[in-house]
């Protein structure tokens, strides 16, 4: 009996041995420094630096059918990268610190060769010029799986439309975390003059930003609310390309596809508010001012007060603005631009920063503010 229990555990030891050493692949590849240093550089705004979970603060990287594949997630959201430009030995996947890897490549010479050779399932080796480091690995097996449908119709966009949509509308994404449906924009299906739009409305209560672009009629598309971290990620991702953005939406997701890379994104679950009833329509009085003269008069006042969110008062008369800003620390700053008011001579304030985020996301020359009265909203 006792012969025999020790030839089954020893069995199933090298059973089990075997079992691990076939799933370990030793992949192996060479690549150009920067080509993997602009997918790193876009990694590091979707991983978590202080993380309860370590494989997430990790990047994968699969290399196999002549490509490598890059994978990084904080769980609500994903991004995929695909090089092809890559010359590899062994196929194989592994994960590493995705911020050590970037600060490495950063560090390295332009357009060197990088060899990458996993020697072990927790050892990854990078050798370049003079250079050769051994990176800690996770397997990949702990690293999230993700199975992901999108069964509705694909919608492409301009970049440059797409991007001025979320660029108008981020400025006014809310940071509270009790009104968790306000942290994102919400982007819907409007319709006007036998028209189809995408619109992206923001709001923290205190202003609202929205924006239109036109889309081919007959788009189906789900009204989801996307939050603030996957706007801020897709800007940056799509500033740095010139390919049409494709666009699928589910119940509880949002998919972005620009050329070889994607962007999976959970939505938030929550209804935002009916926003056309808190814009004003019976705004009669109208101001009409060159927007660079505006925010340079805004900017300059203001320089007098330690918080640049302090209030700047503005006194419209028929041709002109005077500008004014008073800190009882610093003194008070005073500037007259050039305008045109349609009403009496009135006098409103306004937080100062929200005046210079909305201005500067002015495209016209002119800027043009619709008043009632010194207290109702503009």
């Amino acid at each position: 009996k006792t012969l025999r229990k020790r030839w089954w555990n020893e069995k199933k030891y090298w059973t089990t041995s075997k079992s691990i050493i076939r799933r370990i692949k030793y992949m192996q590849f060479v690549i150009k420094r920067d080509a993997l240093l602009k997918s790193l550089t876009l990694v590091q705004g979707i991983i978590e630096k202080k993380n309860t979970l370590p494989i997430l603060s990790n990047v994968l990287l699969d290399a196999k059918d002549g490509k490598l594949s890059i994978i990084a997630t904080d769980l609500d959201l994903v991004f995929y990268d695909e090089i092809s430009e890559i010359q590899i030995n062994k196929d194989g996947a592994t994960t590493t610190s995705a911020t050590i890897l970037y600060d490495i490549l950063r560090k390295i010479s332009d357009n060197s060769d990088i060899k990458f050779d996993l020697k072990n399932e927790n050892k990854l080796n990078l050798i370049t010029d003079n250079s050769d480091f051994n990176l800690l690995c996770l397997p990949t097996d702990n690293f999230p799986n993700f199975a992901d449908n999108f069964e509705g119709n694909e919608i492409s966009f301009n970049k440059s439309k797409l991007l001025t949509l979320l660029n108008k509308t981020k400025i006014s994404i809310s940071s509270d975390d009790t009104r968790h449906y306000l942290n994102g924009i919400y982007l819907h299906l409007t319709e006007a003059e036998d028209r189809t739009y995408l619109t992206g409305v923001a709001t923290d209560s205190h202003r609202l930003s929205s924006s239109s672009i036109e889309i081919d009629t007959g788009k189906s598309f789900h009204s989801i609310i996307l939050p603030k971290k996957t706007v801020f990620q897709l800007c940056n991702l799509i500033l740095d390309t010139n390919e049409k953005v494709l666009v699928q939406t589910s119940e509880s997701k949002i998919q972005f596809k620009i050329g070889k890379t994607k962007l999976i994104s959970k939505v938030i679950d929550g209804k935002f508010p009916d926003y056309k009833k808190v814009v004003p329509t019976n705004n009669d009085k109208i101001l009409t001012v060159i927007s660079s003269d505006f925010v340079q008069a805004v900017e300059r006042v203001i320089t007098v007060s330690l918080d640049k969110k302090e209030g700047v008062k503005l006194i419209l008369e028929k041709d002109n603005i005077k500008f004014s800003a008073n800190s009882t620390n610093s003194g008070d700053g005073n500037e007259i631009v050039r305008s045109n008011f349609t009403g009496e001579e009135m006098t409103v304030s306004f937080n100062s920063k929200y005046l210079t985020d909305i201005v500067s996301e002015v495209e016209d020359k002119n800027l043009k503010i619709n008043l009632k009265d010194e207290i109702s909203p503009v």
